[in-house]
C-alpha cells in the first residue's frame, strides 16, 4: 500500500517533485516571511509564499508546522479566488499528499491524492504532457523565490504558462523578472527582451511600482538615465513605504553616483524594516562608494560602510554576497589581513554545492591578484572558478582573466611551460580542442615531465578519435 502511495506522490506537480534545494534554509524562510509581513495583503499570491515556507519547514522535519503553513496557503487562495479556485489549488493539495504521508496519516494523503483525481477529471488538459498554467506559473515562482540557481527553469515555466493564458498579469510579471535576472550583455535597450517584457507587464499593470523600478535599471544599464529616473520617482510616489522598492530606486542612485539621495531614502527604508540584512548591506555598499569618491571622509565612510555591513552578516549569518563585499571593502582599506579572514568566512560559507561558490571564488582571485599580488594562488582560484561553471558571467570572466595573465607571463617568457598550460586549460574548457592540444603541445616541450600536462594531452586526444 505505501509503496503504491509513493509511486503516486512521485507523479504530483508539487515542489516536493520539483528538485527544489537550498543551502540556507534560515535565510529562505527570513525572506518569504518578510515578503508576507510587508506585503499587508495586497500581494494576490502570498499564499505560494506560505507553500514555499511549508517545504522549508518539512526539509526541517517539522510536519506539523509544514500542515500549518498549508492551511495557510489554502486560506489565502480561496479568499483570492472565492469558489472557484480548484485549479489554484492543484499545487497546494499535493504538498499536503506528501506532508500527510510523510506524517503517517495515509488516509489523509488518498484524500488529496482523490481531489486531485477529480479535479483532473473535471479540468482536462489537452494532453498529458501538458499542465494547467496554475501549475507553471506557482512552479515558475517558487523557482524565483528559492535561488538564483533556477531562474532559467522559472523562466521556461512562465514561458509554458504564458502559451496557454497570454494575458495573464503573475505570468507575464514572472516572465519579466526571469528575464532581468539572467539576461547579460545586450548592446541596446531595444535588443533587451527583459525590457519588451517589463513594458508589457506595464501595459496590464500600469501601477506595478516593482516592475516600475526594474524597468527603470534596464535604461540605467543603457546609460538612458533621463527616462530611468523619471521611472524611479513614478514608483516612489506609488509605493512611498516598500522598502523593496526603496531599495531598487536607491539601487539606481547608487549607480549614478548620487550616494546621499540613495543613503538617505535607504534610511528611511530602515526606519520600516530596521532588521534588514539587505537594506543594511545595500546602505553599506553606499558609503563604500562614496568614500571611493571623496578622499577627505574616505576613513569616516568606510568605517560606515563596515559597520552596516557587519550588521547585514549579523542579521544574516549566510550573507554570503555581504561577505565578499566586507572583503573588498577591507581590502580597499588596505586592511589584507582583515580581508583575508573575511573572505576565509566566505569561502567556508559556500561550499561547492552552494550557488554562491563561483562568485566568491572570482572575488578571492581579484583579491589575490591585484591586491596581494599572488599571481600562482589566483591562477588557480580562476581555475577553480572556471571549472565550476564555465558559461555562467563569471566563468567567462575567469577565462578571460586566466587567458589575459597567461598571454602576459608568454610574451615576458616564451618558454614559460605554466603560462601554455593555463592557456591549454582556457582552451580546453571552452570546448576548443585542437588549440587546447596545441597549447599543452608547449607545455610538454618546457616541462616535458609534467604528469597534469599529459593526462590532460592524453585525454584530448582521445576526445578527438
Amino acid at each position: 500500500m505505501a509503496d503504491q502511495d509513493m509511486t503516486e506522490l512521485l507523479q504530483l506537480e508539487c515542489h516536493f517533485t520539483w528538485g527544489l534545494n537550498v543551502t540556507d534554509l534560515n535565510d529562505l524562510q527570513n525572506r518569504l516571511k518578510s515578503k508576507i509581513k510587508l506585503s499587508d495583503g495586497e500581494d494576490k499570491n502570498i499564499g505560494w509564499s506560505y507553500s514555499n515556507l511549508a517545504f522549508t519547514k518539512f526539509k526541517q522535519g517539522l510536519l506539523e508546522e509544514a500542515r500549518d503553513y498549508l492551511e495557510k496557503a489554502e486560506e489565502h487562495i480561496r479568499k483570492r479566488h472565492g469558489d472557484n479556485c480548484e485549479r489554484q489549488l492543484i499545487v497546494t493539495y499535493g504538498n499536503f499528499a506528501w506532508v500527510y504521508y510523510h506524517m503517517g496519516e495515509h488516509a489523509q494523503s488518498q484524500t488529496y491524492l482523490d481531489k486531485l483525481e477529480k479535479i483532473k477529471m473535471q479540468f482536462p488538459t489537452e494532453s498529458p504532457a501538458v499542465l494547467h498554467p496554475e501549475i507553471y506559473g506557482e512552479k515558475g515562482w517558487a523557482f524565483l523565490d528559492f535561488s538564483p540557481q533556477y531562474c532559467e527553469k522559472a523562466k521556461e515555466c512562465f514561458e509554458k504558462a504564458l502559451e496557454l493564458e497570454p494575458e495573464e498579469i503573475e505570468w507575464n510579471k514572472g516572465y519579466a523578472v526571469a528575464l532581468y535576472r539572467t539576461e547579460f550583455n545586450l548592446t541596446s535597450f531595444e535588443e533587451s527582451p527583459a525590457s519588451r517584457q517589463l513594458r508589457r507587464v506595464l501595459e496590464l499593470d500600469p501601477n506595478n511600482a516593482y516592475i516600475m523600478v526594474l524597468l527603470g535599471l534596464k535604461h540605467t544599464d543603457y546609460e538612458e538615465y533621463q527616462r530611468a529616473e523619471e521611472l524611479m520617482e513614478m514608483a516612489i510616489d506609488l509605493d512611498p513605504n516598500k522598502p523593496y522598492v526603496i531599495q531598487y530606486v536607491a539601487k539606481f542612485y547608487r549607480k549614478i553616483k548620487k550616494f546621499d539621495v540613495a543613503i538617505s531614502l535607504l534610511k528611511r527604508a530602515l526606519e520600516i524594516t530596521p532588521d534588514s540584512a539587505l537594506l543594511h548591506h545595500h546602505l553599506g555598499l553606499n558609503y563604500s562608494r562614496k568614500a571611493a569618491n571623496n578622499s577627505e571622509e574616505a576613513d569616516h565612510l568606510l568605517s560606515l560602510s563596515i559597520q552596516h555591513i557587519e550588521t547585514a552578516i549579523a542579521l544574516r549569518p549566510a550573507f554570503i554576497g555581504a561577505m565578499v563585499d566586507l572583503g573588498g571593502i577591507y581590502a580597499t582599506g588596505k586592511n589584507y589581513e582583515k580581508a583575508e579572514e573575511v573572505f576565509q568566512r566566505a569561502l567556508a560559507a559556500a561550499t561547492p554545492e552552494n550557488e554562491y561558490r563561483q562568485m566568491v571564488v572570482v572575488n578571492y582571485a581579484h583579491f589575490l591578484y591585484y591586491r596581494k599580488r599572488l599571481v600562482p594562488l589566483a591562477v588557480e582560484r580562476y581555475k577553480e572558478g572556471l571549472q565550476l561553471q564555465p558559461d555562467t558571467k563569471y566563468g567567462k570572466m575567469c577565462a578571460m582573466k586566466l587567458q589575459e595573465i597567461a598571454i602576459g607571463q608568454i610574451s615576458r617568457n616564451p618558454h614559460d611551460a605554466a603560462a601554455f598550460g593555463t592557456l591549454g586549460y582556457v582552451h580546453q574548457m571552452r570546448g576548443d580542442k585542437q588549440q587546447a592540444i596545441e597549447c599543452y603541445e608547449k607545455a610538454i616541450l618546457y616541462d616535458p615531465g609534467n604528469e597534469e600536462y599529459l593526462t590532460a594531452l592524453c585525454d584530448l586526444r582521445l576526445g578527438l578519435q
